[in-house]
């Protein structure tokens, strides 16, 4: 696959990817900063720095409108310039994105935008209800999670809300780092999975 639709998250053990009460000032929630530790390690020649690099090598991102507000709209750029599309539900009049940002309502639009904008790199994707809406339309073909070995006993999940359908998952790549575990996941087609 030449641009896979690939989830990058960090998460408790727990599958928590913010804690209790995330909000504007809190954007992680309480206790939340713990799950990003490892990007200390993000400047290094180990795990966490290649697969740092590698985040900011994709060609698109794709945000759930949420994520997007939280983390200040990335003032219209989250790296180098590449096309942010901002999948939502519902786009006010006169409420336009800054700089390479723009609002996206269907999710099958959203995944094929981000696809041809990438080019031949992959797209990156933020946020937990970007990350379920592509999971369920059969979207997402890889998820990189880095494992924080950490419970934080609330807050917001990454899965919650994928309705009952069973997603096969194979592990690609595992890379062990200082407080992290980084996992690769290649997601199964419905055809693979029997």
């Amino acid at each position: 696959m030449s641009n896979p639709i690939r989830l990058y998250m960090s998460m408790s053990l727990d599958g928590y990817i913010a804690g209790p009460d995330d909000r504007p000032g809190q954007e992680l929630g309480r206790a939340g900063g713990r799950l990003f530790n490892w990007l200390d390690d993000r400047e290094s020649d180990g795990p966490s720095g290649q697969v740092y690099r590698e985040a900011l090598a994709t060609g698109a991102v794709i945000s759930g409108r949420r994520t997007f507000e939280l983390a200040g709209r990335w003032q219209g750029d989250h790296h180098d310039g590449v096309p942010i599309f901002v999948l939502t539900h519902h786009v006010d009049d006169g409420d336009v994105p800054p700089g390479h940002a723009r609002f996206v309502t269907d999710v099958e639009d959203c995944a094929r935008q981000a696809r041809a904008a990438a080019g031949d790199r992959p797209v990156l994707v933020h946020g937990a209800g970007a990350a379920q809406a592509l999971l369920r339309a059969g979207q997402v073909d890889e998820m990189e999670i880095h494992l924080v070995q950490v419970l934080l006993g609330g807050g917001r999940r990454l899965f919650d809300h994928l309705g009952g359908e069973h997603i096969e998952l194979d592990l690609v790549r595992r890379l062990e780092d200082r407080d992290v575990t980084h996992l690769r996941y290649r997601v199964r087609r419905p055809e693979e999975a029997a």
